[in-house]
């Protein structure tokens, strides 16, 4: 028995129809035609787009340790909605991943739970506390997705260069949270206008790309893939795009949030604008959308970010940095960046799911045959409005409530198997 989905369109093709045959969790036939068995499940999909499931690097799910937060069950329910057939889990937990015997903690909840497929970091630095490295080698082969720090930078640069030898040496990326500590004054927004005008402490934007310049020579000298977690600023794009050009092996990400909103969308002391990096100045929002379309940055990234609502109503001086991401961004870069001609669906597509399966090598993230059913079905007429009571996440912290979009996920099918169908409202 086989899934049939039938009378598709494509993102590069929205005016003749495919048929896709899945058998065994895998892509068995693409077509026009195609005949379906008996015992085959057809489905049809008349009027909607097919693309490969969305892949996203960037993913808090707070199990264990935060689970009032999130869950690995509800992050990854989440995830489905929002069209996501694989994300990667961020090591702030409680214990971290820092271990092996840790790392199989998250594993173990991750096989018991998910519903989509999640990839689980592990720490650089023990405990995400800076002072001592992790066993790379150990960490690798029990299946560490790649290493990182995220929340924190790492600030001796001797560590940092240590780290990438050895990650260099397992084949692992270093993805780093880039900020210098000594840097950020005890800011909460970034430094610049709105900081002055809510009276409060402000993040420079040079606290991101002092440390991005630092590391890409690093990388160099060390020979390892280095990737640059939710750039920023627009200094952070100049330093990223000119060690590309030298031939240094880095990638990078930008969230959806950094692309859509900046510091002049603050009005008040709403958390739900509070995240880190900080929405920056028009100056570098232009910035990240010029380096997405140009290949400085490589594709986009939630940084889905839950908090309980009570943490998110403490005063923004000491609110937690974060929103969440994952069942709103492709109805927000749809309407964004497809609906007003910045970027076709194709490369939408490309950088929700394509970049980043290349560049990380997995086999996922692609509408070809042998490959894994990771798919997706988009209704792109489809308007609503953002309402965070209806999230399947337990966090709610947006600053996009009641915003109107286009585009809906319709179905999520990781491996073959159906993970969210949603309605036609």
């Amino acid at each position: 028995m086989g899934f049939i989905i039938k009378n598709a369109y494509t993102v590069n093709n929205t005016h003749s129809t495919i048929d896709v045959k899945i058998v065994d969790e895998v892509i068995e036939q693409l077509g026009k035609n195609i005949t379906a068995n008996k015992d085959d499940i057809v489905i049809d999909a008349t009027g909607l787009i097919l693309a490969p499931g969305f892949i996203d690097v960037h993913v808090h799910l707070r199990e264990p340790g935060g689970e009032h937060k999130e869950t690995i069950e509800t992050g990854t329910k989440a995830a489905a909605r929002g069209g996501y057939t694989t994300i990667c889990a961020m090591p702030n937990t409680n214990p971290v991943p820092s271990d092996v015997a840790s790392l199989k903690v998250v594993q173990d909840k991750i096989n018991e739970t998910a519903v989509v497929k999640v990839y689980p970091y592990a720490s650089i630095t023990t405990g995400l506390k800076g002072d001592s490295l992790v066993d790379f080698d150990a960490l690798s082969t029990a299946g560490a997705f790649q290493f990182t720090d995220d929340g924190v930078g790492v600030q001796s640069a001797g560590d940092m260069f240590e780290a990438m030898k050895l990650a260099a040496k397992n084949n692992k990326a270093i993805v780093a949270h880039c900020e210098d500590n000594s840097l950020i004054y005890g800011g909460c927004v970034h430094d610049g206008q709105v900081s002055e005008r809510l009276g409060v402490k402000g993040i420079p934007s040079i606290c991101e790309a002092t440390q991005i310049a630092r590391d890409v020579l690093l990388a160099e000298k060390a020979n390892c893939h280095y990737h640059v977690c939710h750039v920023s600023t627009k200094e952070s794009v100049r330093v990223i795009r000119d060690a590309k050009r030298a031939g240094i092996h880095v990638t990078a990400e930008v969230s959806p949030h950094h692309l859509i909103l900046t510091e002049d969308d603050i009005k008040t002391r709403d958390t739900n604008y509070k995240m880190n990096p900080p929405l920056r100045a028009k100056a570098d929002r232009d910035a990240l959308l010029a380096g997405l379309l140009d290949g400085t940055i490589d594709f986009i990234a939630t940084d889905h970010a839950p908090h309980h609502a009570e943490e998110k109503g403490q005063p923004i001086e000491t609110a937690p940095f974060g929103i969440v991401g994952l069942e709103t961004a492709f109805s927000l870069l749809y309407t964004h960046f497809v609906k007003t001609d910045v970027m076709t669906l194709a490369q939408l597509v490309d950088f929700l799911a394509v970049k980043p399966s290349e560049i990380f090598g997995l086999k996922q993230g692609k509408l070809a045959i042998d490959h894994p059913a990771d798919l997706v079905l988009l209704d792109i007429a489809h308007t609503s409005v953002i309402d965070k009571a209806t999230f399947v996440s337990k966090g709610k912290n947006t600053p996009f409530d009641g915003d109107k979009v286009f585009g809906k996920v319709m179905m999520t099918f990781v491996d073959g198997n159906i993970v969210y169908k949603g309605d036609t409202q």
